[in-house]
């Protein structure tokens, strides 16, 4: 029985969103190797800088490095690249000590003068992860060396959160990256196949949304003491049952955690397969175009919120494997509104609501699907069922996750409604109702509900401006109270992560963010 591990930072490699291309097949070479992971991913570009969401993080967390790293369920965050650090008083100046002899993965040292240029790469190409750090960091220059192992940053105004999203950032190699800058790019368009890091595991092969191939670094800092994986292969498998199949062939050890119900029964009876549940706080929800009509009517969107069925979703379709989740903040975060029960199925309030709305509905609306994640269609067909009868036509549209996280980006192009998921990006409710209601945020994938109340926009800049958590839970309740009575979006439930792997995978750690 193989008894190979894989370090701590791929411990969310099952996560991403799949898509299926037959290139992988046939190459016996990979396939015969004993400590090698075969697992699932859709990855599109490698660069950290311009992406992070649940895809992503397979590279992320595996290639590069970051000062700081969630660890752990319930998360906690642990030094990783920074030994310690240290903040002052007013929250404004946040110092971080390096560890001494982290090497890159061309033999290079890593220096706080190549944490100042990431910082400053990230601000600059203002992509993915950097809208966590637009309203508190400078452009550029936010970050200094002190000296070869000590940076300072420097905020713009108080960030209760800061050391929370600190992991979002991943560590680049400037001398690589300047080596292939073309037109002041900053390398992006060579790191989109390429990588620059430190991480656990660096690059072999990398076709987009189709394979990734990483070894071990040998050179890896935390050292490589016991057992461990030393070859790791993501392919891109696109439907659920061609994922568990090949799991139960043996061509991959493990799939995302997106599977629904019925495939995981079916794994269940399979001697050679063992699922492992974890708590999460991947919120599932619904989003509506708050600016667009008719969505831009709250009585529409009340009458929406009424014509879903949760407890037929939750109890029928998905076997009562998820909890339910009233409002845009997980219920077993601190700053969840408490007793707070939200919409309940309920066709004649929906009805009362209508015949208060101003808006007509002279259109069909359409709702976005995931057309690798079954739950997602699952989910609208049982809205379209209902809201057709309340005389409302919904038209069910297949997409991808890349194709929808690129059409947020204007309200012009942005879907009247889609599903998804808000995964664990940072352990704070900042996460999911700060990055998801700030009208601050729009154009972000996240911001999606394109919704605006001034007051909820007042409440979710003062958590963050502080750093007492009791005072910051009490204003992100408040907070999602409003943005639950405006109806901005309709929240499902949170997600119970089953994990499932062949048996001969051993030492899988779970942590929810990512």
């Amino acid at each position: 029985m193989m008894k190979r591990w894989l370090y701590t930072t791929l411990i969310i490699l099952s996560l991403g969103v799949m898509l299926f291309t037959p290139d992988w097949l046939g190459e016996p070479a990979w396939a015969a190797k004993k400590d090698k992971l075969v697992v699932t991913g859709d990855i599109e570009t490698l660069d950290p800088h311009i992406k992070y969401d649940v895809p992503a993080a397979i590279f992320n967390l595996n290639m590069y490095d970051n000062l700081l790293r969630y660890k752990g369920n319930p998360p906690k965050i642990v030094p990783w690249l920074a030994e310690r650090y240290e903040a002052s008083a007013d929250g404004m100046t946040w110092t971080f000590y390096l560890r001494k002899g982290v090497k890159f993965h061309d033999g290079s040292e890593l220096t706080a003068d190549d944490v100042v240029y990431s910082i400053d790469r990230l601000m600059t190409l203002g992509k993915g992860p950097a809208s966590a750090f637009r309203p508190i960091l400078a452009k550029t220059g936010a970050a200094k060396a002190v000296d070869k192992y000590t940076v300072k940053i420097q905020l713009t105004k108080p960030f209760g959160p800061f050391n929370a999203v600190i992991p979002l950032i991943s560590i680049v190699n400037p001398r690589v990256l300047k080596a292939h800058e073309e037109n002041g790019d900053w390398g992006a368009k060579w790191l989109s196949s390429n990588e620059a890091g430190s991480g656990a595991y660096k690059l072999v092969t990398f076709r987009p949304r189709n394979l990734i191939r990483m070894v071990k670094f040998d050179d890896f800092w935390r050292g490589w003491e016991g057992k461990h994986v030393s070859e790791v292969e993501v392919r891109a498998i696109l439907e659920p049952a061609q994922q568990v199949l090949a799991l139960q062939k043996g061509d991959i050890h493990t799939t995302h955690t997106y599977l629904p119900p019925d495939q995981l029964k079916r794994l269940e009876r399979d001697p050679n397969i063992k699922l492992i549940p974890q708590e999460s706080m991947r919120l599932f929800v619904i989003r509506m175009h708050n600016q667009r009509p008719p969505l831009n009517d709250v009585h529409v969107r009340r009458a929406i919120s009424y014509a879903f069925n949760y407890d037929a979703f939750i109890k029928n379709i998905m076997l009562n494997q998820v909890v339910r989740n009233p409002a845009p903040i997980p219920r077993n975060l601190w700053g969840f509104p408490e007793g707070l029960k939200g919409y309940e199925y309920n066709l004649e309030k929906a009805k009362e609501e209508l015949a208060k709305a101003k808006v007509k509905i002279d259109r069909p609306i359409d709702i976005y699907i995931q057309t690798a994640l079954d739950i997602t269609n699952q989910a609208a067909l049982l809205l379209q069922s209902d809201l057709r009868k309340l005389g409302i036509e919904l038209r069910i549209v297949k997409s991808t996750w890349p194709n929808l996280v690129a059409s947020t980006k204007s309200p012009e192009t942005t879907p009247d409604m889609w599903i998804h998921w808000v995964s664990t990006y940072y352990a704070d409710p900042d996460n999911w109702i700060g990055q998801m209601y700030d009208s601050n945020n729009w154009g972000t994938w996240k911001a999606s509900a394109w919704y605006k109340n001034p007051k909820v926009d007042e409440l979710l800049q003062k958590a963050r401006s502080i750093v007492d958590q009791d005072e910051r839970a009490k204003l992100y309740a408040e907070a999602a109270r409003l943005v639950v009575d405006d109806a901005a979006d309709l929240w499902i439930y949170n997600t119970v992560e089953v994990g499932a792997f062949r048996k001969n995978v051993m030492g899988w750690q779970f942590c929810p963010v990512g």
